[in-house]
């Protein structure tokens, strides 16, 4: 799917966006709201906390902070001296979170200088790829490699117009800041170079440009906090080139030494940060032909890996010069391609756990996920090794050991360069593949509707006028009869599931009532003659209702007394195809994600791979559906499909979100808009395929005689948990969508009870389910800084009044997909209309297909309601716009299609009434 926003929020978790004037001045009262907001928190926090636990940000936090037997989580930045550097906010910051960090007077000057243990030297090489790496060409990075941990950099910051990359001055100013940062204008202008100042030091020209610019992008970067925090706490910064310049700048611009090669640099050992920049894959770019939008031309082959081998030679002559104790972080911080990639990211030397970095995977907590980390994360390692107090402006998350890697550096260097590799590959065949998908969607939605109509044309006979026929119009089967029972109540159930057939609306049916009394509930043989003694009975007397009742479900020019030689439907092979392409087009949804088991991005033709490898996973899902029993059943494929959906994608997010990482329909790391947990997309099909597997599940124990209150409390238990799922930070972290699950689930849940859905209800759910996504973000919110998750940075953020800035944000940017993206919408209202105007009304499209389908299982109605329910609530809720229901849709509605078919197929036409004789003319009229 395209991506739901131009500049998506750092893995959705972590970012900060501080308010515009412009909204500031919209909240006079702002320290008031704070403080109500916060006093509210704790009061719905009372029953999860100890007494200890439950202290507010405050005045207070200072004074705690200072003693290390508080146990408060806001005190936790006092745990001691054995907690790790980094992996809490001090209490200072939460206390006053708009304080620069040059005056966080709680820690002092004296406090940050004794806490800075450690050495750095952040060495940027913009546009390095893994790709580019040699043992031959670039000894010195290989040597790193083997040494020390390695990952995959994402290094989204703010793109310029119209590209999505990140040009080298943007990565530089990114971790400057730790937040996403970029420059005016179109194009990649080149780093300013430094003016000279006489004590050896230099200032960025054009510096104060530069940070005002960074509140027009909507992440409110604060440009120098990097070099800021080391000069205030003591330490000595040096940088190396224009770009480390400016990430080495502090706030006003300034660096108090500035060297413009290595060898100017003189003696390291006196710096505690050192950043250098090893320009030459960036210079060599920058002299390439402009394109339109004022991006260079890639390099050529021969070209990067001269380049390449210069920028190694670089590094190799600082590297010489270091001490053994230096933590040495290597990133590609930019890319220098027309289009985005992954890039290298290299840690050696002491972590911030302590221990050096061992050879394997670098990971962090931004990404959960081995072999890959972002940019912003570099500012935050940094500060972690040094031992300064973390920075709430500061949204990345401190390089950590990950999962082993290969033995060998060239099986390292080969298994990161794959990971960009598929990324490259995705954002090849992602827009056509979708585009494909989209019309092969349309062309299906329009040759079924043309098959349905088929079948009303084949069916028509050459009655007499006074004839009436009618089809399907038998009584639910006995399995559907066992879940009903003759009290008003459940007489409503019956009316609210759509059961409107009618033999079950006839009050005075004794004869249908009596075959089901005498406990015929076995023979649809026996079922199908009391229907149709049914409506001979009532034919003489009211025919032309049966015919009017035609929209429940009965196509009065369909039957046959005997058959006669019509096609019926049981016998349709069109009716086949139809059915089978439905239940395949209903499971590719989850196909892209299973397709990651498969390494289709490495094979021949990228393109035909990733639709084969999709199309047989499908088939193999269409095959489990049609394997067993079940597929006899209305339901059973429908289940079987939705089941895997809903465990698969479950299962993938309890173990790490690995399927949804460069997945045709999860994200790209490329981007950086999400590394973990349920996307938007994910979590649409999720989300449907859970209900409508519920709703299958709730059809097989209703038939099996299982009470209906037993059934929807199991119903209830599995879809809580997968709700839960959903939203826990270390699984889904999914805010947006946990309401919109919980209200499409309580429809399904209603409905399935046989209670009406009323405004009241609907209110109550609601409030029921932003309830328990407050209470999940503020649990989140309790755990240290550096592991929590968006949930928890959203709490922070209504604390600090910054609230308003994200969610008109998203609001925008869900406007924008919903508005810009005209195949998914064109998509979602073409779904609608077949499932509303083809299968819904028989009287003139010829098919009683979801009338039909709703008496043969009830149930289905209120899946349905619920999936849909369920899309509309998070197309409000979440940035992805019209991507949600469309996504949604895709599975609901084929799956639907395929119930509707096997109904049709179990409906047997029953005989034409005799002919009625004209009435005697009543006295009035003679």
């Amino acid at each position: 799917m395209p991506n739901a926003t131009p500049h998506p929020l750092q893995g959705r978790h972590g970012a900060r966006h501080h308010p515009s004037p412009r909204l500031s001045s919209l909240f006079p009262g702002r320290h008031l709201a704070r403080c109500l907001t916060t006093a509210l928190l704790a009061l719905a926090l009372t029953p999860l906390l100890t007494a200890p636990a439950t202290a507010t940000p405050s005045s207070d936090a200072v004074t705690h902070a200072a003693n290390p037997a508080e146990t408060s989580p806001l005190a936790i930045s006092a745990a001691g001296p054995s907690a790790p550097a980094g992996s809490f906010t001090s209490a200072a910051s939460v206390a006053s979170p708009h304080l620069p960090a040059a005056d966080a007077s709680a820690f002092g000057r004296g406090t940050a200088q004794a806490a800075m243990a450690g050495r750095v030297v952040i060495v940027g090489v913009p546009g390095l790829e893994w790709s580019d790496l040699d043992e031959v060409r670039t000894p010195n990075l290989w040597r790193l490699v083997a040494q020390g941990a390695s990952g995959s950099l994402s290094t989204r910051a703010v793109p310029p117009p119209d590209r999505g990359i990140t040009c080298p001055t943007a990565g530089w100013l990114t971790v400057s800041a730790g937040q996403r940062a970029g420059t005016a204008g179109k194009g990649c202008p080149e780093p300013p170079q430094p003016e000279p100042t006489p004590q050896g030091g230099a200032t960025v020209p054009g510096w104060s440009a530069l940070a005002a610019h960074q509140a027009e992008t909507g992440y409110n970067a604060q440009l120098g906090t990097l070099g800021q925090l080391v000069t205030d706490g003591g330490g000595k910064v040096a940088a190396v080139g224009p770009g480390a310049a400016l990430a080495a700048a502090d706030k006003s611009g300034n660096i108090a030494k500035y060297a413009p090669t290595p060898a100017a640099l003189g003696d390291p050992t006196p710096y505690h940060l050192i950043v250098l920049e090893a320009a030459d894959l960036a210079n060599a770019w920058a002299k390439q032909p402009l394109d339109e939008y004022g991006v260079p031309a890639p390099l050529t082959p021969a070209a990067r890996q001269e380049a390449t081998k210069r920028a190694d030679q670089q590094i190799g002559a600082l590297l010489g010069r270091l001490l053994t104790d230096t933590t040495v972080l290597v990133a590609g911080v930019s890319d220098v391609t027309p289009n985005a990639h992954l890039h290298v990211a290299i840690a050696t030397g002491p972590s911030p756990d302590g221990p050096p970095y061992p050879h394997g995977f670098l990971t962090a907590t931004s990404t959960r996920q081995d072999g890959l980390v972002a940019i912003t994360d570099l500012t935050a390692t940094a500060i972690d090794v040094l031992g300064l107090p973390a920075q709430r402006a500061v949204v990345g998350r401190p390089w950590r050991p990950g999962g082993a890697a290969p033995a060998t550096p060239s099986g390292t260097v080969a298994e990161l360069a794959d990971e960009d590799l598929a990324s490259q590959v995705l954002r090849e065949v992602r827009g056509p593949f979708f585009a494909v998908f989209v019309t092969i969607q349309l062309l299906f939605y329009a040759f079924a509707a043309l098959a349905l109509r088929r079948r009303r044309a084949t069916g028509r006979t050459a009655a007499e006028p006074g004839d009436r026929a009618t089809y399907g119009s038998s009584v639910p089967p006995a399995n559907e009869a066992d879940v009903r029972v003759a009290d008003d109540s459940d007489a409503r159930t019956s009316r609210t599931e759509g059961d409107t057939a009618p033999a079950a609306r006839a009050a005075g049916d004794t004869d249908s009532t009596a075959a089901r009394a005498a406990g015929d509930t076995d023979s649809p043989v026996a079922r199908t003659g009391s229907d149709t003694n049914s409506a001979a009975g009532r034919a003489g007397s009211d025919a032309d209702s049966t015919v009017a009742r035609a929209g429940d479900g009965v196509d009065a020019s369909a039957g046959d007394p005997g058959g006669g030689g019509r096609p019926q439907a049981s016998t349709s092979k069109l009716l086949v195809s139809v059915q089978i392409v439905a239940v395949v087009s209903g499971a590719i949804a989850v196909s892209t994600f299973l397709a990651q088991l498969v390494p289709w991005w490495s094979l021949p033709v990228p393109m035909v791979s990733v639709i084969v490898t999709i199309l047989a996973i499908a088939g193999l899902i269409t095959a489990a559906a049609f394997a067993g029993p079940w597929r006899a059943d209305v339901l059973g494929p429908l289940t079987v499909v939705s089941a895997v959906t809903s465990v698969a994608l479950l299962l993938d997010v309890m173990t790490g979100s690995k399927l949804q990482v460069n997945a045709v329909s999860g994200y790209e790391p490329v981007t950086g808009g999400r590394f973990y947990g349920f996307s938007n997309i994910a979590f649409a099909i999720y989300a449907t395929g859970t209900v409508l597997g519920l709703a299958g599940v709730a059809q097989w124990l209703l038939r099996r005689g299982l009470p209906r209150v037993v059934v929807v409390v199991l119903c209830g238990l599995y879809g809580g948990f997968a709700v839960f799922a959903d939203g826990w930070p270390s699984w889904g972290a999914d805010f947006g969508g946990v309401p919109a699950f919980v209200i499409g689930l309580a429809v399904f849940l209603i409905l399935l009870s046989g209670k009406r859905v009323s405004l009241l209800r609907l209110v109550l759910v609601g409030l029921a389910g932003v309830a328990l996504v407050g209470v999940l973000s503020v649990f989140d919110w309790l755990r240290p800084d550096s592991e929590r998750t968006h949930l928890g940075t959203f709490v922070q953020q209504v604390i600090d009044g910054e609230a308003w800035t994200v969610v008109g944000r998203k609001f925008g940017a869900m406007i924008g997909v919903t508005v810009g993206n005209w195949s998914l919408t064109l998509l979602s209202l073409v779904a609608l209309a077949f499932l509303f105007l083809v299968l819904a009304r028989p009287s003139r499209w010829g098919a009683s297909a979801l009338g039909q389908a709703y008496r043969l299982a009830p149930t289905l109605r209120a899946g349905l309601f619920g999936a849909l329910t369920c899309a509309f609530v998070g197309f409000l809720m979440n940035d992805s716009g019209i991507a949600i229901p469309a996504m949604a849709l895709t599975v609901a509605v084929p799956l639907t299609l395929a119930a509707c078919v096997r109904a049709l197929q179990l409906s047997k036409p029953t005989p034409a009434a005799p002919r009625s004789e004209r009435a005697e003319p009543r006295r009035a009229e003679a």
